[in-house]
């Protein structure tokens, strides 16, 4: 068996990164559906998705690599708000917040 992966802090601040993500991508234009706001909410979702299913990989190898693959989406993460700030879809606030989980 696996480990707990809700256990594991870095799972517990990419699940809430994600959730407060999908909370902020609800304030973006319709016309960001498919855009922006999809490929935001794709690579919040990944983040917590890779640590979990590395979690259950019996190798060292496995995991890290799931591991690796987490931080990519949270970098895909960093950018899309970078860029969602830069457009005005949000606040300071909402950038900061999200900066301080993620």
């Amino acid at each position: 068996m696996g480990r707990d992966f809700t256990k594991i802090k870095a799972w517990q601040f990419a699940d809430d990164l994600a959730v407060l993500t999908y909370r902020v991508t609800r304030q973006f234009p319709r016309e960001e559906i498919c855009g922006l706001s999809s490929q935001l909410r794709r690579a919040a979702c990944s983040a917590p998705a890779n640590i979990a299913e590395g979690s259950n990989r019996t190798s060292k190898r496995d995991y890290l690599h799931f591991l690796s693959v987490a931080a990519g989406s949270l970098a895909d993460v960093r950018y899309f708000l970078h860029l969602s700030k830069r457009l005005g879809y949000i606040s300071e606030a909402a950038l900061f917040a999200l900066r301080r989980i993620g």
